[in-house]
């Protein structure tokens, strides 16, 4: 325990830490300076001028943190989240890595998965609306597809870029073809299913937000995601809880980029020795 508040007590007073620290006080700085620009300088700047001030926003969220609609809004969209990204690594990891060691399958897959790739994942929201039974399914799904491409992509990437080498070297040393995978081919595609998997959850984020908002937040009454609480919010006209929705999904995305960093690393410990 002892040395685990110390290891992070350490990487807390960091000097990367310490540079992240005063970059956003300065940002947030200027940006209450921007905001209340007509207030006190008597101009009002263009775009920052029309924001709230970070101070409105901090008052407006503290009363929203005792609000169970705002934390239901939290748990719908990483629920929906979370659901799509799991399944997009479940199903893509998979599919990528049979596409790359088998020619015959990228043959006969790739030129489909190729057309519909890019297709941006919004634009299946009114054709899964219509498919999916309820409006719930349909999120899942198009959160579903904004990670699984990027995945798949990166895992039959990450597999083809193999040095042949090593594949001679093991059928060399007798090694079966389950060994291959096993030994060669799995370990060297790890670190583009982290980059794949790192990336696929930004794309899921940003879907998920969107689908939320067009399709009505599921039909989950005020507690239908993030997306949904922005898009009240401006209906409403309370532009600081715009604000508040924004920097939610902000901090839930650099948590779950985070949350994957850290299974990257672990996964990959001889890239950390670099």
């Amino acid at each position: 325990m002892t040395k685990s508040l110390t290891r992070l007590r350490k990487k807390l007073l960091s000097r990367a830490s310490l540079r992240a620290m005063i970059s956003l006080a300065v940002f947030v700085l200027l940006w209450e300076l921007g905001s209340r620009s007509k207030q006190w300088l008597g101009v009002s700047l263009p775009w920052i001028g029309q924001v709230p001030a970070p101070s409105g926003v901090l008052r407006v969220w503290t009363g929203l943190l005792t609000d169970a609609g705002y934390w239901q809004s939290w748990y719908l969209s990483l629920l929906r989240v979370l659901a799509g990204f799991i399944a997009a690594m479940v199903i893509g990891i998979p599919l990528g890595l049979l596409m790359a060691v088998s020619k015959t399958f990228y043959g006969l897959s790739f030129p489909s998965f190729e057309i519909l790739r890019p297709i941006p994942p919004l634009a299946w929201v009114p054709i899964s609306i219509i498919f999916w039974p309820t409006q719930e399914l349909s999120i899942a799904f198009v959160t579903f597809l904004g990670a699984f491409f990027t995945v798949v992509i990166n895992v039959v990437g990450g597999a083809k870029s193999i040095d042949g080498r090593f594949f001679q070297a093991a059928q060399a040393m007798g090694a079966s073809q389950w060994d291959i995978f096993r030994r060669v081919v799995l370990p060297a595609t790890l670190p583009s299913i982290v980059v794949g998997s790192s990336v696929g959850m930004g794309i899921t984020w940003n879907v998920v937000v969107a689908a939320e908002m067009i399709s009505g937040g599921g039909g989950s009454g005020s507690g239908g995601g993030l997306g949904f609480f922005i898009w009240n919010s401006y209906v409403g006209g309370s532009y600081e809880q715009i604000v508040v929705g924004m920097i939610s999904i902000g901090i839930a995305g650099f948590g779950c980029s985070e949350v994957l960093r850290a299974l990257g690393g672990l996964s990959t410990p001889w890239l950390q020795k670099r």
